[in-house]
């Protein structure tokens, strides 16, 4: 059948965990976890260490990126529902970051999904953050890892969406053609094929997506259009120590 997954003999495996709350079930024998928030969380990420932000650190609740407004060097964001926090100047969108010189920056960072799920799987032997932005990128870097890797959805609130799916599928195919690894999940299939129905177009996903009515209310069309434009950014954000810091390409 044509776009068939084909079996073959792997070393590794690859899976899609759909949702955070399903992260326990799928983290034994993951060496390393790619988190995925699409729109918006993990593009602002690759958007603000292209941009020469030095850290990300992520937290779990706005009273603790709240601690960093105004104090030198930092830049406190956080998003709920979203929508900019009351009281700070940055959420979780990728374009209040394009253009900016951040260099010496570091970003304190709260989203409603995202950081979310980044906290969850800190504990993986490698937590990297993933994003259209930097598709080809980050998949070239994982073809080349000899590890069992687990693309991370983070969802919406807990529940399945479109965006982070498609992005892990997109991902999954590229690992799979490189004969290299293997699925054993039906979460993992369902994300190949939901890219391909979307491969051709990512920004239909925008269209089929019922929360599509609640990004224009938001006035994040532009934001949407960005983060769903792939290959715009060469960079990896891997977690050490808890913080977010640009990776070097000459790290294995």
């Amino acid at each position: 059948m044509e776009g068939a997954i084909p079996v073959s003999e792997y070393k590794y495996r690859v899976e899609v965990c759909f949702t955070p709350g399903h992260y326990p079930l799928y983290a034994q024998d993951m060496g390393i976890v790619v988190v995925i928030d699409v729109l918006r969380a993990t593009s602002a990420m690759v958007a603000a260490f292209e941009n020469g932000v030095d850290r990300i650190i992520p937290v779990s609740t706005v009273e603790e990126a709240r601690r960093y407004i105004g104090r030198p060097g930092y830049i406190a964001a956080a998003e709920r529902n979203g929508e900019v926090v009351e009281g700070f100047d940055y959420g979780n969108s990728p374009l209040a970051y394009v253009g900016q010189d951040l260099r010496g920056k570091t970003i304190v960072m709260t989203t409603t999904n995202g950081t979310k799920a980044i906290n969850m799987a800190k504990d993986a032997r490698k937590l990297v953050v993933g994003s259209f932005l930097n598709l080809s990128a980050l998949s070239e870097w994982l073809v080349q890892q000899n590890d069992n890797i687990l693309l991370l959805c983070s969802g919406w609130k807990d529940k399945f969406n479109l965006e982070d799916s498609v992005y892990a599928g997109a991902v999954m195919e590229r690992l799979l053609d490189s004969g290299k690894f293997g699925v054993e999940e039906d979460s993992s299939i369902a994300a190949k094929y939901m890219f391909m129905s979307a491969r051709d177009n990512f920004l239909s996903i925008l269209k089929a997506a019922p929360r599509r009515r609640r990004i224009e209310q938001l006035q994040l069309l532009p934001d949407a259009k960005y983060c769903l434009t792939p290959d715009q950014s060469r960079v990896i954000p891997i977690l050490r120590d808890g913080e977010l810091v640009r990776m070097e390409m000459s790290q294995p």
